[in-house]
């Protein structure tokens, strides 16, 4: 296949691998991240059992990431390879821990069910980490040219955006009323694809910008510590991020807000391509986009959007269906410019943290990166079933929606409103949180390259002071 960027160093094939590398990698984040809320309010235990013990496994899951990254930087394969190892033992575990979360035996008591989902979730968390840090961190050991990597990421999330889209439809249509299908079933056809989509990167790609030997990356734990508290961009810019996807408890209650405010969970699907099908668009618009505007100005602006038509929609209600399907499209458009956007700036922060500390400590950043989604997907799933409590939710015990809909439990107005505003209101104000942390983030697109190439030895530390836009 002939490679139309000759100023590329990935070919066609490689670059493809990568991206459908994401597709399976999405399909089983989104199961857990979207589903494990409803499937545990579904097991007949209290929101309030279930939400502290998902907090718990969940804070762990995230606080190991940057231990992982630790170890990530620190180990050298003999065959030369960085990230591949990893990403060829998470692709074949995957299928096997995130079947087994989602089999939880009825017959357990509610302690027993507790105990099956922690394990289960602790051991998915592993393969889980296995496949993320090292994925991102293979951008910098793939290619060294920024434009490459911009593409990679930004095409990496129309791939991705599919992987949502797969796992928010089948998902949904498989355990809804129509098929009724119990959610072990459901999530073994999923896993089952999704590895098919995983095994291609593991065969193709390579990792050619990197140095096993050269002892760039043998740094202390302490020397760790400096690093990121070097890295003041890193950290602004996830601590914004961090509010904003902690807050984010939309998804974590989708199918009760189909099922109970528009009266079938497979609306939910009708949601989700509302929500995601336009994005796919954006998304294959962004890097012509991102090749005449900066990235981070683009961020912030689509964020203030976002406030004010999350804003319109959670005033305006439910009862009137028509305008909840228009705003939903319309916030779509910047919304998955942010989802598209939003871990673009790892590899920035992780030139400018080498550039200023002297430390390539490229597992440590990304490691930061899978920490930030996995604490704060802990905070909003746990956040989501604590406040439905709050509302006096009804626990149910139930396999699928359709079993749901033959008991006829009925929920409150109460709890109702309640459900209405986790999914609209609670997301809008961590938006709102996460634009003052913005407010002090300076890196631009052209400093972050003049930083590489300084990083990468192209250009001396004097000429890249001098080239640069300001003072780091």
């Amino acid at each position: 296949m002939k490679n139309k960027h000759p100023d590329y160093m990935t070919t066609p094939k490689e670059r493809v691998s990568y991206w459908t590398f994401f597709v399976g990698q999405n399909i089983y984040y989104n199961i857990t991240a979207m589903f494990i809320s409803t499937y545990l309010a579904m097991q007949g235990i209290s929101l309030a059992k279930v939400g502290t013990v998902l907090l718990i496994v969940k804070v762990w899951d995230a606080v190991n990431d940057p231990i992982f990254g630790f170890i990530f930087d620190r180990i050298k394969f003999k065959n030369g390879q960085k990230s591949l190892p990893w990403l060829r033992l998470a692709a074949a575990l995957f299928p096997i821990v995130t079947v087994a979360l989602f089999s939880i035996p009825s017959a357990l008591s509610d302690t027993g069910k507790l105990w099956w989902f922690g394990i289960g979730y602790l051991l998915w968390d592993v393969v889980y980490t296995l496949s993320d840090v090292p994925a991102y961190s293979m951008l910098n050991t793939m290619t060294d040219n920024l434009s490459e990597r911009t593409t990679l990421l930004s095409v990496n999330r129309v791939y991705s955006g599919v992987g949502v889209l797969i796992c928010g439809v089948v998902l949904n249509w498989l355990i809804g009323e129509d098929v009724g299908l119990s959610a072990g079933w459901a999530v073994a056809v999923l896993s089952v694809f999704s590895f098919l989509t995983m095994v291609p990167l593991c065969v193709n790609c390579r990792e050619r910008n990197y140095a096993p030997d050269d002892g760039e990356e043998r740094f202390t734990l302490r020397q760790m510590f400096q690093y990121l508290k070097s890295n003041r961009y890193l950290l602004i810019y996830y601590g914004g991020y961090c509010f904003t996807a902690a807050l984010n408890t939309s998804g974590a209650v989708l199918l009760f807000v189909s099922f109970y405010l528009f009266g079938k969970s497979t609306y939910s699907i009708l949601l989700n391509i509302l929500n995601i099908a336009p994005g796919l668009l954006a998304a294959m618009a962004m890097p012509w986009l991102l090749r005449r505007f900066d990235k981070f100005r683009m961020l912030f602006w689509c964020n203030i959007m976002n406030i004010v038509l999350g804003l319109a929609i959670y005033l305006a209600g439910y009862g009137s269906t028509a305008f909840f399907l228009v705003m939903t499209v319309v916030r779509c458009i910047p919304m998955s410019a942010v989802s598209i956007l939003n871990f673009m700036f790892t590899p920035d922060c992780a030139e400018y943290g080498q550039y200023v500390s002297g430390i390539s400590a490229k597992g440590i950043t990304f490691a930061i990166q899978t920490f930030s989604v996995k604490i704060t997907s802990a905070i909003s799933s746990a956040l989501a079933l604590f406040l439905l409590g709050l509302f006096r939710w009804v626990s149910v015990e139930s396999e699928s929606f359709q079993e749901l809909a033959e008991l006829g439990i009925a929920q409150s107005g109460g709890a109702l409103n309640g459900l209405w505003a986790v999914y609209a209101l609670v997301p809008v104000i961590g938006m709102m949180i996460s634009t003052v942390f913005y407010l002090f983030y300076r890196l631009n697109d052209r400093d972050v390259q003049i930083m590489a190439s300084c990083n990468a030895g192209q250009i001396t530390r004097a000429e890249a002071e001098a080239r640069l836009s300001r003072k780091y």
